[in-house]
């Protein structure tokens, strides 16, 4: 992407799975927001729809995997993974093998690969991790005698441009400023080691459905596909209910809250509402006239000490609450609406919102991970009853309860879950804010997004006619 970008080639970037960081990285590099696609979370048609409507204007469209080429929800199928995706975008793949310790093997592998699923397309082949050009050139041999997948070039090891990680996975794009050092360094391993040339003009010899280039009559229109105005930017196929101005919704966005997906932003100014970011970090109270309260994943835990210096930002959510204004918190943003978020290490809690009962205690270890659907089992504020929605858990944190937690049922969602898997993932309604550490995404279910701000618009009224 860094190497399109400085050649003048506009970038639409994408991200297979449910990842929040990768797409932000992606979004920093290429100056254009990335959206996720998702074949377990997400209809072929939503999919298909988004692909096209977000790389309309631009010339070229580069799609990330996720995990191995096959892997996704279960082992049994392809549903969730990038050769699914690839299937239903009917996209070339670019196969990045680890050259690391490898020779002749490395042809069993790309044979291996291009035999699995005859259905896939293979730009080429890429190793990563190769440590010499003569290294390469072994490995070029070897697929070029027993494949057909062309090899377009390697990356030598580098420990310059390796990211930090941490328990979530890669520092965030908001932590970790990509300096023009880095850019530069990316590009240049591309400009030395790769055959970019042959890759673009190979991918113009295949045939899939148009993304976005007027000028390139080579490349099939999909018929298919929802059009959208050239520059427009919201999720196709949604129409706002109203002009916004519904009901005005206040989102925690900074470095502790930034686990959103764009499409759920989208999906709620298409319903009619008036975003209006503010960081709980630096701001000393919540921003004036809202109607409800929308707070994402991230990491409150490594901002913890910080959170809990804004006591009067901390009342005035826990007295939002009280008074029945829609909230909602998902991972992250329901640790934050709990009692008190306490370390791993030996530190005093630091105090949080105190809208449900619940202390949040840290773990070195992962605590769960993976997709999941709910069916709302009460009417909530993102759905009614028997409504069904999916998205993903991930988290090193678990709950702790304080005491009983008054007018808050534990059984809002019920969880489907897979032979063998036992899940404790649980959704919690108080007054008008909902909690959960579920992560969920709007596009599972069309009707969450009206429904949030339907709740917010109800909240306003009410307040307005109270004077």
């Amino acid at each position: 992407m860094a190497w399109l970008e400085k050649k003048g080639i506009r970038v639409a970037p994408f991200k297979v799975g449910p990842d929040f960081i990768d797409p932000g990285l992606h979004s920093k590099v290429a100056g254009s927001v990335s959206f996720n696609l998702d074949s377990w979370m997400l209809s072929r048609s939503y999919n298909r729809d988004l692909f096209y409507s977000k790389s309309r204007d631009r010339e070229i469209a580069v799609v990330e995997g996720v995990m191995g080429l096959f892997d996704g929800y279960d082992v049994l199928s392809d549903t969730g993974s990038t050769a699914q995706m690839a299937k239903w975008l009917d996209l070339p793949v670019l196969l990045v093998v680890s050259a690391k310790g490898k020779a002749r093997s490395a042809a069993a592998i790309v044979k291996g690969f291009e035999a699995f699923d005859p259905d896939l397309k293979f730009a080429g082949v890429v190793f990563a991790q190769a440590g010499s050009q003569r290294h390469y050139q072994y490995l070029k041999d070897a697929v070029e005698q027993n494949c057909t997948t062309p090899c377009l070039g390697y990356l030598p090891q580098n420990e310059k441009i390796v990211m930090p990680e941490r328990h979530l996975g890669l520092v965030t794009a908001d932590e970790m400023p990509i300096s023009s050092k880095t850019l530069s360094a990316l590009v240049s391993m591309v400009d030395d080691h790769l055959d970019m040339d042959r890759l673009i003009n190979g991918l113009l010899d295949l045939e899939f459905p148009e993304i976005g280039r007027a000028d390139t009559p080579r490349i099939k229109q999909d018929p298919s596909a929802t059009r959208v105005r050239a520059g427009e930017t919201r999720v196709p196929g949604l129409k706002a209910v109203q002009g916004p101005g519904r009901a005005r919704i206040a989102v925690a966005r900074d470095k502790a809250f930034c686990f959103y997906y764009p499409d759920n932003l989208e999906m709620l100014e298409a319903a009619g509402a008036e975003l209006v970011y503010f960081s709980p970090l630096t701001a000393s109270c919540l921003p004036e006239d809202i109607d409800g309260i929308y707070f994402g994943g991230g990491y409150p835990e490594l901002n913890a000490k910080a959170l809990a210096t804004k006591t009067l930002l901390l009342d005035q959510i826990q007295e939002a609450s009280l008074g029945g204004m829609p909230i909602y918190g998902e991972c992250g943003g329901f640790m934050f609406l709990c009692r008190d978020l306490i370390s791993a290490r030996s530190e005093a809690p630091a105090r949080m919102c105190r809208v449900f009962e619940f202390d949040i205690q840290m773990s070195t270890r992962l605590r769960s991970l993976g997709y999941r659907e709910i069916t709302l089992t009460r009417d909530t504020l993102i759905g009614k009853k028997g409504d069904r929605m999916r998205g993903h858990e991930f988290h090193y944190s678990s709950m702790v309860e304080t005491q009983p937690c008054e007018n808050v049922s534990d059984t809002v969602y019920e969880v489907a879950s897979r032979v063998g898997q036992k899940v404790s993932l649980k959704g919690y309604q108080k007054n008008m804010t909902l909690g959960s550490y579920f992560h969920l995404h709007f596009g599972s279910s069309p009707g969450a997004a009206p429904r949030f701000v339907g709740c917010c618009e109800a909240f306003r009224k009410a307040r307005s006619s109270k004077g």
